[in-house]
Order: C-alpha cells, then structure tokens, then sequence
C-alpha cells in the first residue's frame, strides 16, 4: 500500500526517535518540565533521575538486545511476535532496577508509581507477544498519553500543550508503525489501548 519511500524513510526516523526503550526517559524529561510540581526540583537531581532511568530503562536494555543480536537465532528484527519475549523479559527486569534506584532518593511516590506501570505494560506486552504480534511502540506512546491523562486528575493541573503534544504525536509514532506495515491497524489500536490503560488505571487506582 505504502510506495512514498521519503514516508518511508520519515517513518522509521519517527520509530527510531519514539523506540519504546526512550518513551521512558521522554516521559521523565516532560515530568520534570511540565506544568506538574516536579518542574521545581533542583536541576543536580533532575540530572540523577534522568541519568537513572536513561540506563535502566534506555541504555541497559539496548546493550543487552545487542548482545542477543550476536546470536544467529536471534532476529533483532524481531519480525515474530516471539522474538520480543527475551527482550521484554530483559527490559522488565532493568527497568525494575531504575525503580529500585529512584525509590532509595525517595523524590516522588509518582516516579516510582510511572515507572513500575511501565513495567506492567511491558509484562502485558510479554503475555500477548506469546500468541500475538501486538505494537510495542503504540503501547509505549499509549502508556505515555494515559500516565499525563491520569496526572492531570490526580494532582488537578490542566497541562494543556503536553496533552496535546503527546495525543499528536501517538498519532504520527501510530501512522509511522502502518507506513512502515509493521503491525497492521487492529495490532496497532491494540498497543495503544493496552498501554493507555494500564497507565492510567495505575495512576488513578493506586
């Protein structure tokens, strides 16, 4: 159906920059400059923060599928729904490390509540990866637009422009992944659904 190779190529840029291993630390980096009281802590523990669930949840998790991609059996295509457990198994249990790490700093109970329902997400994704070829780049840009939903009615703020920013670009990360006929709609819709929801329900039930 897609032929426009310049889409194409838009396409997986906007894959790349929106990979389900940087939603996290996109997510902290809007946290901690948003409309949200976070805004006001001192940049020096910005700065750990950031650098914590860089590596625990970015940098960790990418080294280790590089390590798998040594392997022949490995597809770091991850072109079956297979192919993601080991990934996901490894990228739950960093992530799980960066929450260990931000609950010692004891900053913010939300921190630890974004990154353990991340975690969630991520353990949903491994159940359905096991019969099914769902979109982890739309559950990751999902869970992202439901964690900001759920804040806003949690602690009463209105941040406007990230909704709106974030709800754009859930659209274009969604257009980038059909464009690129890596999940079809349904696999897509799926993603987003699941990550929007278990991210909001977190922050509004717990």
């Amino acid at each position: 159906m897609y032929t426009n190779k310049p889409l194409q190529q838009i396409a997986r840029i906007v894959s790349l920059v929106f990979h389900p291993l940087m939603i996290p630390t996109i997510g902290f980096l809007l946290l901690l400059n948003s409309d949200f009281y976070f805004a006001l802590l001192p940049w020096t523990v910005k700065r750990f923060i950031l650098f914590a669930v860089f590596l625990s949840t970015g940098a960790l998790p990418m080294l280790s599928i590089g390590l798998l991609a040594i392997s022949p059996k490995f597809d770091i295509r991850m072109t079956k729904n297979t192919d993601r457990v080991l990934p996901l198994v490894l990228s739950a249990i960093f992530s799980y490390m960066g929450y260990l790490i931000l609950r010692r700093i004891a900053v913010s109970p939300i921190f630890n509540l974004f990154l353990i329902a991340s975690i969630l997400v991520q353990v949903a994704l491994l159940v359905v990866s096991l019969k099914w070829k769902i979109s982890a780049h739309a559950a990751a840009i999902g869970s992202l637009v439901g964690g900001f939903f759920a804040l806003s009615f949690r602690l009463q703020e209105n941040p406007v422009y990230t909704l709106t920013g974030l709800i754009l670009i859930a659209g274009v990360v969604c257009s980038a992944r059909l464009i690129l006929r890596k999940h079809t709609r349904t696999q897509v819709y799926a993603g987003f659904t699941l990550g929007f929801l278990i991210m909001n329900l977190i922050f509004l039930l717990v």
